[in-house]
């Protein structure tokens, strides 16, 4: 049986982090994304957020780590990915990124659930992605 027919709709797998002020200042160095919100206590203040908050993507990246090394797993490609964002990610939250399959595609495609919840339990991230194995 190939790993692809052993996957059934409704597995799950998850990766969970605790986002880090160096998890910020990497992400930053890697993307530029060097929004005030993002970096700067004193604006942050000043915003509908009164601190400062984790990129969106990063939190998001979450979800890759998910495909690439549990489900479905090592050599996926990531087809696409949609995300509504829910609500702000702030450093010291622990996001759980969860992966469920919603459907089977025909030929090693999957379509995916994909959520980030937070310690909380509440969801910061929904969406849906596209995946398909390599075999």
């Amino acid at each position: 049986m190939s790993r692809y027919d052993a996957i059934q709709v409704g597995d799950m797998a998850e990766f969970g982090k605790t986002i880090t002020e160096a998890d910020i200042c990497a992400y930053v160095a890697v993307s530029g994304d060097t929004n005030p919100v993002h970096i700067n206590e004193v604006i942050a203040s000043g915003t509908m957020f009164k601190k400062r908050i984790a990129h969106g993507m990063l939190s998001a990246g979450l979800i890759s780590a998910v495909l690439g090394t549990k489900l479905p797993g090592a050599g996926t490609i990531y087809l696409s990915q949609t995300l509504n964002f829910k609500l702000p990610v702030y450093i010291g939250d622990t996001i759980t990124a969860r992966v469920t399959v919603l459907e089977k595609k025909g030929k090693f495609r999957l379509r995916l659930l994909t959520e980030c919840i937070n310690q909380d339990g509440k969801i910061v991230i929904t969406g849906e992605a596209e995946g398909m194995l390599k075999e």
